[in-house]
């Protein structure tokens, strides 16, 4: 992509990311309505699914990115993935932290060993070692090509990680889709509003998840950007060492 181009687009992301992220802390502190049990401590909610939402986005990324990568050996799609498990590791650190937060009220622990927390841990760590694997190999065609195989086998964690409140018994509450009769009970933390604040509970989160979007797109182009700048630098150096 032309740098002029790509410098335009990402001057625009990040105005964007900048007005929604003012409009989305807004909405959460003054539009979305206070639960009925924990009050305000329950906006924190809406960064945590905002966080674990673009986090699982990202590693999908990471992923189709991998898939390409093997099928045409392009450095754009290993700089993709690479800035969006650096990305995508960023946030899920905030969702973990903002659940961590948001779970003290609702179970009055800060963390449990629950199958969806323990799903979360593995996921963090696999794809904290995908940058110990870069680092371990030298030729950049070999590191490429398993940075790209180790996404998309690492991305089972985040699969397994979206079943597990669904498939077992877990506190963590389902925001989305069914869960199995044997799942069913073990929830904790629903949210519970009064009479017509249901909907801009939803709205607000919403809003959330589209901001947060948004703010992974505009890192991911800055990333890919600064990944353009340290190959012109050492593409640099080496003509210069070549004289």
């Amino acid at each position: 992509m032309n740098s002029t181009k790509l410098d335009r687009r990402i001057t625009i992301l990040n105005w964007t990311a900048v007005a929604t992220m003012i409009i989305n802390l807004a909405v959460v502190f003054l539009y979305a309505p206070p639960e009925k049990l924990m009050g305000n401590v329950q906006r924190i909610f809406y960064f945590h699914v905002g966080a674990a939402w673009v986090g699982a986005v990202a590693f999908f990324v990471a992923l189709v990115a991998g898939i390409l990568y093997l099928r045409k050996p392009d450095r754009k799609y290993d700089t993709i993935a690479l800035a969006s498990v650096e990305i995508g590791l960023i946030f899920l650190s905030m969702a973990t932290v903002a659940g961590s937060v948001w779970g003290k009220p609702a179970w009055n622990t800060w963390w449990l060993w629950s199958p969806r927390l323990t799903m979360i841990t593995v996921a963090w760590l696999t794809y904290a070692a995908y940058f110990m694997l870069r680092g371990a190999i030298e030729d950049e065609e070999k590191r490429g090509r398993f940075a790209a195989v180790y996404v998309i086998v690492a991305f089972l964690t985040i699969i397994l990680t979206f079943l597990s409140v669904r498939l077992m018994r877990d506190i963590h509450p389902v925001l989305v889709g069914g869960m199995a009769d044997s799942a069913k009970g073990a929830e904790q933390g629903l949210q519970e509003f009064e009479d017509g604040l249901a909907t801009k509970m939803i709205i607000s989160l919403n809003i959330s998840v589209i901001n947060f979007s948004v703010l992974f797109t505009a890192w991911l182009f800055n990333r890919i950007r600064l990944q353009h700048l340290n190959e012109s630098v050492t593409a640099l150096k080496m003509r210069l060492s070549n004289r």
